[in-house]
């Protein structure tokens, strides 16, 4: 790769761009393919089959966090991760509630509420994209990891009820909440920009 034209300050180089094939792509990348893995283990019947499941979904959650903290350590931020990467996320939590909901184990209020919001602000993001970014907030990552547990309690055999329940409504309050915050962030960009 090429590196940039040098600093006329400190005549240092910027590094080269990332490409798109690096190890943060790569484990965003396995972590949609991991999606139907865990979906069809999901619908097998057996304890056993549940907990592996359980033990893919965990796996798959786990590359989110670490392709992240790869990316920005590495320098391997690229527009490909940018897009594809919340796509992953989405998949792999609307597959989730999704077939929960299917298999009769959450409320499909429930399920299109918190899909609602992830589909319409992946769509505000990009359309977004080319004039600004509105990054992720605190909020939005705590609605991450709210419904990552949440996901996690409803995968588990066992009486879990009132904790899986506590943690959807939890993970369900975030969600919306987050979703109006990044509206309110987009119009106001939206009306400092026409200002």
């Amino acid at each position: 790769m090429i590196a940039g034209p040098p600093d006329p300050v400190t005549g240092s180089q910027d590094p080269p761009p990332a490409g798109v094939w690096n190890i943060a792509n790569a484990l965003t990348l396995v972590r949609i393919a991991l999606v139907p893995v865990f979906v069809w283990l999901l619908f097998l019947d057996g304890t056993g089959w549940r907990l592996a499941a359980f033990a893919v979904f965990a796996v798959a959650s786990l590359t989110d966090k670490i392709d992240g903290d790869i990316a920005r350590a590495r320098g391997l931020v690229t527009d490909f991760g940018k897009i594809a990467d919340p796509i992953a996320d989405k998949a792999l939590t609307g597959a989730a509630l999704i077939s929960l909901s299917l298999m009769g184990e959450l409320w499909w209020w429930v399920t299109a509420a918190i899909m609602i919001r992830e589909i319409g602000i992946t769509l505000m993001r990009f359309l977004l994209i080319r004039r600004s970014v509105i990054p992720a907030s605190k909020g939005g990552k705590l609605k991450t990891m709210l419904q990552v547990i949440a996901i996690g309690l409803y995968l588990l055999p066992g009486p879990l009820d009132w904790l899986r329940w506590a943690a959807m409504g939890a993970a369900l309050v975030v969600t919306v909440g987050t979703g109006v915050d990044y509206v309110v962030q987009a119009w106001r960009q939206r009306g400092a920009e026409s200002a």
